[in-house]
């Protein structure tokens, strides 16, 4: 069965309501004038709304806007405690609602030894010297970002290459996408990894010619072998890394996150939230591979409702990355004939732990990026879409705010499942017509393409290169898209990813990929605001400027709507307000 895109649906029912002002008992605390409000409405073609797609005036009670109209209309409702902010004219549109992140390993990142942007071996050995001189003896080396593509040698470090730097510390460093690490001698030698160990399921220990392992150890059933070594961090650090990684999102205008972290980061964000100080939104996911009952008593461990921080979807992984060469293709790698990718799960098991979690009611995500794990993936939810019974989502299915009740009664379907394909990099032909047939959600990075264009196409070849990244032919095949950026793994700014997505080319706007599938600027913010909130439940309270709807909003130096490419990729972020609290603003 088919889940409707019934986003358009919600919103032209909330948006009934008057435009100018809604009945309230007590005056507003805080009214925005002389503003270019891009409110949301009519971005998309389906949106039958009556919402104007500008005004210049909203008023907010709470964390809450109440009305938006004409800077007139909305000062009428002025009370002598209302504060009265001017806009100065400036476009203010809502929040970024990022679909895809790693907000600990973000900041775990920025705290440790951190390897973005490194330009050659020379600069990652530098950079892991310097900090090794910080620490004391024994103690575990930590980094990630690196990535060689993007060095003119183009060749992957090994653990000689670290083992010169590190003074007989075990360190483990990850690749930028988080699929592969590179480990030293002493690394190796904690985790017991040697020429006798066989690779794990789904997992892959590279050795050289004699059978020793090289250093680089590839996705996670491999990987953390080495990491159940390594002392996780404390919840004070952990907590830290968290507001690092919080800070920097809400300097580039996001409002909401949705996000995978260990079960202790959680745990870290509830205490952040119970002490007053977490102001960014933020839906957790949870492991899919985590057994059952404890996916449910987690669930159950916290207000699915709340609006500040809750309990998304469950994630796993379906292969790893095209960077690494362990995405799983359906034919072998165009640049390496001996390979296709590493695939994570059997059919048939996927689809019983599928089938499992989707009767007990969890939304379901998968990481997919080369077309054999999108197919795997697409069997596995048709397989549990069959039994699955209706999830209850608080935030959309039950609520006391009107507009709310009235919109789930008139537009959710028996099933509404939502199921998500993370990345969905490159599909099968066929197989767009099955994500739409399924109603699932293609959670993609446009960021990616400014970094994987520079070799995709060597990866994939000419055929499947018109398959990969393929925004405008799932649009067209009416499938929801939701934008983000894998933050750490991209920057967490929207605008490069704005940027990608309406010119397909790189930064410099030299080279391009497959101009064919660029997006409209409507389109893209559409994908970066209400098709994510969308994706989390969550469409009726974010990702617009009207009545009823979180006062979540971004100001911003460039109108995006009339800007250039070129001035979309630079715009500055002025002021980022979440729930009418400014969470960040320009010095």
């Amino acid at each position: 069965m088919k889940t409707k895109l019934i986003l358009p649906v919600l919103l032209a029912v909330a948006a009934a309501a008057p435009q100018a002002a809604l009945a309230q008992d007590i005056s507003p605390n805080t009214i925005y004038v002389h503003g270019n409000i891009l409110t949301g409405a009519h971005l998309v073609e389906s949106d039958t709304s009556t919402t104007p797609a500008r005004v210049t005036a909203m008023a907010v009670t709470n964390s809450t806007i109440t009305a938006i109209g004409t800077d007139a209309e909305i000062m009428k409702l002025r009370g002598s405690r209302t504060q009265v902010v001017d806009l100065g004219g400036a476009f203010t549109m809502p929040g970024f609602n990022d679909a895809h992140t790693h907000m600990a390993g973000a900041g775990q990142q920025k705290m440790t030894v951190d390897l973005d942007g490194t330009t050659s071996l020379v600069d990652m050995q530098q950079r892991i010297a310097a900090y090794v001189a910080t620490t004391r003896p024994g103690q575990w080396i930590q980094g990630s970002g690196w990535d060689h593509t993007k060095w003119a040698s183009n060749t992957l470090p090994n653990r000689a290459d670290i083992d010169k730097v590190t003074a007989g510390h075990p360190a483990v460093f990850y690749r930028t996408d988080g699929h592969i690490v590179v480990a030293n001698s002493a690394a190796l030698l904690a985790a017991g990894i040697s020429s006798a160990t066989t690779d794990p399921n789904g997992g892959k220990i590279d050795k050289d010619s004699n059978g020793t392992p090289t250093g680089i150890v590839r996705e996670t059933p491999a990987v953390s072998m080495i990491f159940a070594k390594v002392p996780p961090p404390d919840p004070a650090t952990r907590r830290k890394a968290l507001n690092i990684a919080i800070a920097d999102a809400q300097a580039n205008g996001v409002t909401s996150v949705q996000n995978l972290s260990t079960w202790d980061d959680w745990l870290a964000l509830e205490a952040m939230e119970k002490d007053g100080k977490l102001d960014l939104r933020i839906s957790c996911w949870l492991d899919f591979g985590t057994p059952l009952p404890t996916l449910q008593s987690r669930r159950a461990s916290h207000d699915p409702d709340d609006p500040l921080l809750h309990i998304g979807m469950l994630k796993g992984y379906m292969d790893g990355s095209l960077g690494s060469r362990t995405a799983a293709l359906a034919e072998r790698y165009a640049d390496d004939p001996n390979n296709s990718g590493i695939p994570r799960y059997e059919q048939d098991k996927l689809n019983d732990m599928a089938t499992q979690r989707a009767a007990a009611g969890f939304q379901l995500g998968f990481h997919a990026i080369g077309d054999e794990a999108n197919h795997i993936a697409l069997n596995a939810f048709e397989a549990a879409e069959q039994v699955a019974v209706p999830a209850t989502h608080p935030a959309t299915a039950t609520s006391s705010d009107p507009l709310m009740v009235v919109a789930s009664a008139a537009a959710f379907s028996t099933k509404d499942l939502r199921f998500r394909i993370e990345h969905a990099q490159v599909l099968l032909p066929g197989d767009f017509d099955r994500m739409s047939k399924l109603g699932v959600i293609a959670s993609m990075q446009p960021s990616h393409l400014l970094t994987d264009m520079n070799w995709a196409g060597a990866r994939l070849g000419p055929e499947r290169s018109n398959y990969a990244y393929a925004w405008r032919s799932m649009v067209d095949h009416h499938i929801t898209l939701a934008f983000g950026t894998d933050y750490p793994v991209e920057p967490i700014s929207p605008f490069r990813g704005l940027y990608a997505a309406v010119t397909r080319m790189n930064e410099a706007g030299t080279k391009s990929f497959v101009p064919e599938e660029k997006l409209t600027v409507a389109e893209a913010i559409y994908a970066y605001t209400q098709a994510p909130a969308f994706a989390e439940f969550r469409e009726t309270r974010k990702g617009r400027l009207e009545p009823g709807f979180l006062a979540d909003f971004v100001i911003l130096d460039h109108d995006l709507m009339e800007a250039t490419p070129e001035q979309i990729l630079h715009t500055k972020v002025l002021r980022t307000v979440v729930g009418n609290k400014t969470v960040y603003a320009a010095k």
